[in-house]
């Protein structure tokens, strides 16, 4: 420091601070040697504390205002340096200003995830992120715990401390609570003002700090459990699973019709899923068919006869087996014609589905020629 600088100091008898930042908690005003005048004029402005210390000792606090300092308003640094009939000589202390105001964009999360007993889910991890304010209520407690001789104090100095105070409790607040996972986000409200208070009364007392407001914005499961609770979902929307297998079969079909270049292989595909289809219309309980009930008392039911089991040829290759229903609704479609080949047990070798007795009637009878005009 240069000789003007220690002139400039020793003849300024304001002492302020002009805070510019955001997130400032403590400042030390400067002075050459601590040299404060008797008849100093201490402004303090609102949001603001102002704190003497006389070698090492708190002394004196000043609330938002302006003061001339004499020993009237020093009774505490008059009582410790002894001036029983006033100063008039300059006197060394530091003066430290606590800004009092609320520093509102703090954030605080979970850095690894949360171990929980979900009632629904058994064990499962979360996650969990939010917002704080924060504001010193007792200067003389956050001077004492923690600011020491630092010239500058900012919040980002306090907030790993308070994020460990904040997830530490927050996973004993949801732990305790015994909420479902699915039923968390009704209650992010509820839970952020219990975790507040919670955190409030392990800082206030101890470190001279108040959190005036804490949020809790979001709580999210493992990635891998988010997809299990889509498909759940997707499924609970969906509803009648087997009414939905059929409208996916008959999607299918029809892109298999509508694609020209699909060649033999899509031609057996759909065949194939075509029959599937009325494979599954057939059963019980489906399409208005009635499933079997058993009545205590009654004779069973008679065996079904034996189903004939056919055979098709497509492009060379060989689908099946059907059964007549399914070789009947193929037929309608127009997925089996005439000279599509067939085979079933019994039968000599491969014939055109039009040759065969027991298929012709599907086909419809073909009318003789009309008589020759008269």
């Amino acid at each position: 420091m240069g000789l003007f600088e220690k002139l400039r100091n020793e003849l300024v008898d304001i002492i302020e601070w002009v805070d510019d930042s955001r997130h400032a908690l403590v400042w030390r005003f400067p002075r050459y040697q601590n040299e404060i005048k008797n008849g100093a004029q201490l402004i303090v402005r609102p949001g603001q504390t102002a704190v003497f210390v006389h070698r090492g000792q708190i002394a004196d606090v000043f609330e938002p205002g302006h003061y001339e300092l004499k020993t009237d308003n020093l009774p505490i640094l008059s009582t410790i340096a002894g001036w029983k009939y006033g100063f008039n000589s300059p006197f060394r202390a530091e003066v430290y200003f606590v800004s009092t105001k609320q520093i509102t964009d703090l954030k605080w999360g979970t850095p690894n995830p949360i171990m929980l007993r979900d009632p629904e889910f058994g064990p499962i991890r979360i996650r969990a992120f939010g917002t704080y304010a924060l504001k010193a209520v007792q200067p003389k407690a956050l001077l004492e715990e923690l600011v020491g001789t630092d010239k500058v104090v900012d919040a980002d100095e306090v907030t790993e401390l308070l994020r460990s105070i904040i997830i530490s409790t927050f996973a004993e607040v949801i732990a305790t609570s015994n909420v479902a996972a699915l039923d968390l986000a009704s209650k992010y409200r509820e839970f952020g003002e219990t975790l507040r208070k919670e955190v409030q009364e392990r800082i206030d007392d101890e470190y001279g700090l108040e959190i005036p407001q804490l949020f809790i914005v979001n709580i999210s499961l493992p990635e891998t459990v988010e997809k299990a609770l889509d498909t759940r979902t997707s499924i609970g929307v969906i509803g009648d699973m087997n009414k939905f297998q059929q409208y996916q079969m008959g999607q299918a079909m029809t892109a298999a019709a509508e694609n020209p270049n699909g060649g033999g292989a899509a031609e057996g595909m759909g065949m194939g899923m075509g029959f599937a289809m009325a494979g599954r219309m057939m059963q019980p309980g489906m399409m208005g068919g009635t499933p079997g009930m058993g009545n205590a008392g009654m004779a069973p039911p008679p065996p079904p006869p034996q189903m004939t089991m056919w055979h098709v040829a497509v492009n060379g290759q060989t689908q099946g087996p059907f059964n007549p229903q399914q070789i009947a609704t193929g037929i309608a479609s127009g997925e089996v014609k005439p000279d599509t080949m067939v085979w079933t047990n019994g039968m000599a070798g491969w014939l055109a589905a039009g040759q065969v007795p027991q298929l012709q009637p599907a086909f419809g009878s073909t009318p003789p020629p009309p008589p020759p005009a008269p």
